[in-house]
This record gives C-alpha cells, sequence and structure tokens, in this order.
C-alpha cells in the first residue's frame, strides 16, 4: 500500500528553520553555512562579512584571556612573596607592611587559596574558549579559518607582543 499521498497531521511541510550545510570538507562557498549555531546562519554577502568580522574578534579575545590570565598570576605571585620573611628586622617590617597593603587581613592560606580558585577559573575560561574557537575553525569553511587566523594575528599583536611567538598551538 502506498502511503506517500496521505496526510500525516500536517507534519510533512512544517518549516524546520535554516537549512544548514555539515561541510566535512574543506569548502569556500558560504551557502547555507551556519557556524556553530542553526541560529548563526549566514544569509548573505552582508551576513558573511558581518560574520568574519565577529570571527577575528572572537579570536582575538582569546588572546585578551590570555593576558588577563597572565597578569593575575604576576600578581598573586607578588602578594604570596609579600608573604615571605625576611632575614634582618627592617625586611621583616617591610614585609608585613607590605602584606598588609596588598592582602589586607588574609592569611598566606587564604590568599593562595583564593589565588587557585581564580586561576583555575580563569584557565577553565580558556579551555571552553580554545574549544568554542576549534569548533569555528571545524566549519571546514576557508573564510571562517582565514577569520581565526586573523583574529590569532590581531590578538597577538594588541595582547602578546612581549612574548614569544614559539607558543605551542592547541586546543587549550
Amino acid at each position: 500500500m502506498d502511503h506517500s499521498g496521505m496526510d500525516h497531521g500536517g507534519h510533512g511541510d512544517m518549516d524546520m528553520g535554516p537549512k544548514c550545510s555539515m561541510n566535512m570538507l574543506f569548502t569556500w562557498s558560504s551557502e547555507n553555512l551556519c557556524i556553530v549555531f542553526r541560529q548563526w546562519h549566514v544569509t548573505g554577502t552582508f551576513s558573511l562579512i558581518v560574520s568574519l568580522f565577529a570571527i577575528v574578534l572572537l579570536a582575538a579575545g582569546y588572546e585578551a584571556i590570555r593576558e588577563v590570565s597572565r597578569r593575575y598570576e604576576q600578581s598573586h605571585e607578588a602578594r604570596m612573596s609579600a608573604f615571605s620573611s625576611g632575614s634582618s628586622s627592617e625586611d621583616a617590617q617591610l614585609n608585613e607592611s607590605r602584606s598588609l597593603l596588598v592582602v589586607g587581613r588574609d592569611s598566606k592560606a587564604t590568599a593562595e587559596r583564593k589565588g587557585v580558585i581564580i586561576k583555575g577559573a580563569l584557565y577553565a575560561v580558556q579551555v571552553f574558549y580554545s574549544f568554542f574557537i576549534m569548533l569555528l575553525f571545524m566549519t571546514y569553511n576557508g573564510w571562517v579559518m582565514l577569520a581565526v587566523a586573523v583574529g590569532a594575528f590581531v590578538g597577538y599583536i594588541t595582547f602578546g607582543r612581549n612574548l614569544s611567538s614559539a607558543k605551542s598551538v592547541a586546543c587549550h
């Protein structure tokens, strides 16, 4: 019995939103391109340009997060070194006054615990961010891949220029 002509409750022609192409091979096509989410759908040249600009900003933002993490680690190291005691009484007084200025009423253990939690949170943000950038790259779209690379360039020039460019390139 042929059921092709039967109406099954009107579900046959439902509009399911934008059609997204899922490429598993490299392409330059932006037709039906959805970037990570179905809602981030490229519908024409203008939306492609806006999307590529957003991707450049996102990729550059990753370097900003890394810079925030580096700066926090440096300030945390300075706070922890303020707790170390000097050998002379003058050094001890200087360290004591520095520790009160830097840490306030926190004990060294409390400041260290707080630092570990904040550094862990910053690391988690970096990992999440890096995997999101990986998902962008895995659209296998040449334009998106170039935008990620340009964003990495812009981020390095803006936030990482005092660092070695021989960083490991990994998901995190």
